[in-house]
């Protein structure tokens, strides 16, 4: 039986949270998560944290067994594009530059191995 987590709106770009999204996926969760804690990219922290809350909901989901004697594993993981939020720059000559500060969203999908 799956468990699912979702992390939404994370204030950083899709493409470097693909990256380490990427580094996770099909691992067994013990091994994600060792991972994840050594890793120095700065979205590690809360796809940990967000791969610890997806076990939890596996456990509560399967009352009887943990995390740790079962064959668990990141079965999907998958980063969306959230909200943008839009701002100006002064630019010269009375311009202005666009920035644009991404957000994305985060689901992962945990399930025993077959």
């Amino acid at each position: 039986m799956e468990a699912i987590a979702k992390l939404n709106n994370y204030p950083t770009g899709p493409r470097k949270m693909r990256l380490l999204a990427d580094v996770i996926r099909g691992m067994q969760v013990e091994k994600a998560l060792a991972i994840l804690e050594f890793h120095p990219q700065h979205n590690a922290q809360p796809l940990a944290k967000l791969l610890k809350s997806a076990i939890n909901n596996w456990e509560q989901k399967n009352e009887g067994s943990s995390a740790a004697d079962s064959n668990l594993e990141v079965k999907t993981i998958f980063v969306d594009g959230g909200r943008v939020l839009k701002r100006m720059r002064p630019a010269p000559q009375g311009r202005g530059y666009k920035i644009r500060k991404r957000s994305n969203h985060v689901t992962i999908i945990v399930d025993t191995k077959n």
